[in-house]
């Protein structure tokens, strides 16, 4: 009964699964019959939803925004800023609408490099991140501004590729360590880039959220295959085994040996067959264990230009500068080479879909793109401090003759090409270099000066040495300079050497008397050390006494032009003006003083006749020793002992003069005459303020061996960088030791510095202008330099360049299609002529003799007493 239970169930389960096979294969055949109907059915709603994926996509990636970052020189993010930023950067990319499609899902990371800058850092995500990224976590070391859509003009030549990560499964890309920049090897490869070639190198990183399903798939594909891959090892290693056990040569032996094996009671070895290693999931995984931080990744590089061949030169610079990245895993190029050709984005038809992912910023990312933060941090934050960016044409131009530009040094950049950098007439406002003597620093200013003089600027050269106007002559023998050019050679000694003259008391020009008298007063005072508590007398005398005889050229200017002599007003005015020798007169020759006084108002007379006869005699020698100095020196006698002047500082300013200077030293006696001469410079400059500010046109100073001439002018350099910039002025300084500049001077200096340089020198020399650059070039780096060879930084448009590593130019290198050699004779005639230079004798012979001249003029004037109503009592008390 059993028995027949059992064969009627079987027969029942036979019968069920031939109805369910027959079935089935009803199912097929209809199925294969109407195969194409099927087919259809499926493929329309498949169709339209692609489609509306498309539209919807194509709608999210049209409403972008756009921002850029802009490091300053001091950015140095850390690990947790950059892993702040990059979850940032994955947030953004994932806030589109609720309607956007996975692959629309997307942010840009774009690096650019078009010749404008060395490398633009923006990022393109949805328009709904915006507020999201205009706060960056790096703080105010990277500005972010909203930024313009790319808009590029159609090149020649174009060149693409993708880049995919390639590895096992969950690998990582090496670790690369902040400093130096990873980006640098990006930097380098761009950094040959021109933009009159139409060169332009853009590579994109597109990163997306990582879709949890996908994860979840792929982490499930990688432990079954690394789970698969363990029983194959052990499939692999149970066989070596029993191979082992069974016919190797050792086996073999040892059973031959085996005394068991002779009396027959020998059995055969059991080989336990080896399990499967256990997986270690997280191992396995890798990157891919922890969902924080990862995303998917795709890199989209192109390159164009408009010269055949670059782009393609640019293209495999920027493949290699991803192998920075390259360890378990590495960033390689998509495509297959055949012999020259190469299969990929580049060729149809994968090009159409190239371009489609390029405007759009569409995700296709080939498999294994996943990468997490830490891997591409280089490529997720702009260059830091820690990167050497190259100066390109667009940020600091090249020199070319003829343009308003001032050179500066040439500059070799990562492409081997060496340049003369140059900076902008205008931007250039102070300079200071510093270093060794011979190094370059005297070279480099003549050759700033030659330029900024064939710009049509004008400029005063003041050289202790005499030797700068020689070496520039050939270079400034030109017919458009020669009528501008002015040469005050102090450093002469021959009789009849031709020498122009300067009278600080000349009232010829219309200059106000109180600044004419401020102006000389300072600059003796400053030279010698007088202020208002070591030396209140000696500056009371010597301002009474300037004062004085500045009435009495200006009555000497007003007499001349009301009755109109015969040699003209300014001639004569002139020939009777006073000079500073004619203060030892005024103080020590009573007849003198009587007849000066006949030039002065009540009030100045008075201070002659209550206060001046209670001084000393002794007194009078602190304010006549530094004179007596002067005149003891004949050429010094002649250029300041004349009435008339050739130099007139504020006249070459307003007519663009190109003025040597040469001190005849640094001794006590010449800083008395720079100082002077510096103290007039300021005057003249502060006295442009009654020009309207757009005709003060620029005029520069160029200062050879600052440290004498701020130990004679004190504090005046520094006034003249504080105050006079909007006057039109501009000063570069030239010294071997700046910490021993006086402090106020230093401050200023390297306070309005818009170009600092530096040779090799002392440590201590050298520390005050690199303490200036934040580190950037240390002591020991500027103390290695080579001769000409000069660290710099300059201002252009505004903004800091450098500093650079620049070779100082030299006059013959740049203007060498300028030099006149057989030119300097006549430049050097124009020089004097446009001065009014005589022989040094001629010159002497009026100065020994000027006293007499004015004393014959004073006796032309009404007398004191019948000035003032007095009588000859008055008279004899003012004597």
């Amino acid at each position: 009964m059993e028995a027949d239970t059992l064969t009627m169930s079987a027969a029942g389960t036979l019968g069920a699964a031939g109805d369910v096979f027959a079935a089935l294969w009803a199912a097929g055949v209809w199925a294969w019959a109407n195969l194409w109907w099927l087919v259809l059915t499926a493929a329309v709603p498949t169709a339209g939803w692609q489609v509306l994926q498309q539209r919807l996509a194509a709608k999210a990636l049209a409403e972008r925004t756009c921002v850029e970052l802009v490091p300053s020189g001091q950015f140095s993010p850390g690990d947790e800023e950059i892993w702040r930023h990059g979850m940032q950067l994955i947030r953004a990319a994932g806030s589109g609408p609720w309607w956007t499609p996975r692959r629309a899902r997307t942010l840009r990371v774009r690096l650019r490099a078009d010749g404008s800058r060395p490398l633009a850092y923006r990022i393109e995500a949805p328009a709904s991140a915006r507020a999201l990224l205009s706060r960056s976590p790096f703080g105010p070391r990277v500005t972010v501004s909203r930024a313009a859509p790319v808009a590029d003009k159609k090149r020649t030549h174009v060149v693409r590729t993708v880049l995919a990560l390639r590895g096992k499964p969950g690998s990582k890309l090496r670790e690369v360590p902040l400093e130096p920049d990873p980006l640098q090897p990006l930097v380098d490869a761009v950094a040959g880039i021109r933009a009159d070639l139409g060169d332009l190198a853009e590579v994109c990183v597109d990163l997306s959220p990582a879709p949890r399903w996908q994860l979840a798939l792929r982490r499930q594909q990688i432990v079954a295959q690394a789970r698969a891959e363990a029983r194959r090892e052990a499939v692999r290693e149970a066989r070596w085994l029993g191979t082992q056990s069974t016919s190797s040569l050792p086996a073999a032996v040892g059973r031959l040996l085996d005394p068991a094996t002779w009396k027959g009671t020998g059995r055969s070895p059991i080989v336990m067959p080896p399990r499967p290693r256990q997986v270690n999931r997280d191992r396995v995984l890798g990157k891919l264990a922890e969902s924080a931080g990862l995303m998917r990744v795709q890199i989209l590089v192109r390159c164009a230009s408009d010269t055949e061949g670059r782009a393609e030169q640019l293209l495999a610079l920027l493949n290699a500068s991803m192998d920075v990245y390259a360890g378990v895993s590495r960033i390689g190029a998509q495509g297959v080479s055949i012999g020259p050709w190469r299969i990929g984005p580049d060729r149809w038809p994968w090009r159409p879909r190239f371009d489609a992912r390029w405007a759009t910023g569409l995700m296709r990312p080939a498999v294994g793109g996943w990468a997490r933060i830490d891997e591409l941090a280089g490529l997720l934050k702009p260059p830091t401090a820690a990167a050497r960016v190259p100066v390109i044409e667009a940020q600091m131009p090249t020199y070319e003759p003829g343009k308003d530009l001032l050179p500066q040094g040439w500059y070799q950049g990562p492409d081997g090409r060496e340049r003369l950098l140059a900076t902008h007439e205008d931007d250039t406002l102070f300079e200071v270099q510093s270093g060794k003597a011979g190094w370059g620093k005297t070279m480099r200013a003549q050759v700033q000066a030659v330029a900024s003089a064939h710009n049509g600027r004008g400029l005063a050269f003041v050289d202790p040495h005499g030797d700068s106007f020689t070496e520039v002559a050939p270079y400034l023998a030109h017919d458009e300079i020669m009528d501008r050019i002015h040469l005050f050679d102090l450093t002469i000694r021959d009789t009849n050497a031709m020498l122009a003259c300067w009278n600080p008391l000349d009232m010829t020009g219309g200059q106000r008397s109180y600044e004419v008298t401020a102006a000389v007063v300072d600059a003796i005072a400053a030279a010698l050390g007088w202020g208002d508590v070591t030396a209140p007398r000696a500056l009371t005398i010597l301002t009474k006494a300037v004062e004085a005889l500045i009435a009495v050229n200006t009555s000497a200017v007003n007499t001349t032009a009301s009755t109109g002599a015969r040699t003209g007003a300014r001639a004569g005015a002139g020939e009777r003006q006073t000079t500073l020798f004619q203060i030892r007169p005024l103080l020590t020759e009573p007849s003198f003083r009587q007849l000066v006084l006949r030039a002065l108002d009540d009030e100045a007379r008075r201070w002659w006749a209550t206060s001046f006869p209670d001084i000393p005699k002794d007194a009078l020698l602190t304010v006549l020793n530094p004179l007596d100095r002067l005149a003891a020196s004949p050429v010094i006698r002649a250029f300041l002992g004349c009435p008339l002047s050739g130099y007139d500082i504020r006249r070459a300013m307003d007519e663009r003069h190109v003025v040597w200077i040469c001190p005849p030293g640094t001794g006590p006696t010449g800083r008395l005459l720079v100082s002077l001469m510096v103290r007039d410079f300021l005057r003249a400059g502060l006295s442009r303020r009654d020009l309207p500010a757009r005709d003060r046109s620029s005029f520069r100073f160029y200062l050879d061996e600052l440290i004498s001439l701020d130990g004679a002018a004190s504090t005046v350099l520094a006034e003249i960088t504080e105050q006079l910039r909007k006057f039109g002025c501009r000063l570069h300084g030239m010294t071997q030791l700046l910490h021993r500049l006086s402090g106020s001077t230093r401050t200023a200096l390297l306070q309005n510095a818009s170009c600092l340089s530096t040779t090799a020198g002392s440590a201590d020399a050298i520390a005050q202008i690199t303490g200036e650059w934040g580190g950037k070039v240390t002591v020991a780096d500027a103390a290695e330099l080579e001769r000409w060879w000069h660290y710099a930084s300059f201002t252009v448009a505004g903004k800091r360049i450098g500093p650079l590593l620049v070779r100082g130019p030299a006059l013959a290198e740049v203007f060498r299609r300028l030099a006149r050699p057989r030119r300097t004779g006549a430049l050097l005639h124009a020089a004097h002529a446009n001065t009014g230079a005589r022989p040094l004798n001629e010159l002497t012979t009026q100065a020994l003799a000027q006293t007499e001249t004015v004393r014959a003029f004073l006796t032309t004037l009404p007398t004191a007493a019948a000035t003032a109503g007095g009588t000859d009592d008055t008279q004899e008390q003012y004597a």
